[in-house]
């Protein structure tokens, strides 16, 4: 892909400007009387994520919080176990 790339640059259309003309659409425009639709959602997801996978991430969340907690007041001095 990179073996020709002088024969690119010094011929009459541009490898660049090829590749960008095939990618690059212009956007359509959208008559002045009407209001673009917004594209209806299902259901809510953050992240991709259903409700019960969202619910499920926080509880092992706030576990690990707790623990790392709890963890720091024993280093600490502040807790015994006796």
């Amino acid at each position: 892909m990179f073996d020709n790339l002088r024969d690119f640059s010094e011929s009459e259309s541009p490898f660049y400007e090829e590749e960008q003309n095939e990618l690059y659409k212009e956007p359509e425009a959208v008559p002045t009387g009407e209001a673009p639709e917004k594209p209806r959602r299902r259901g809510k997801r953050f992240l991709g994520m259903t409700a019960q996978q969202r619910f499920l991430i926080s509880l092992m969340l706030m576990f690990t919080v707790c623990l790392l907690g709890a963890l720091v007041m024993f280093v600490l001095g502040r807790m015994s176990l006796f």
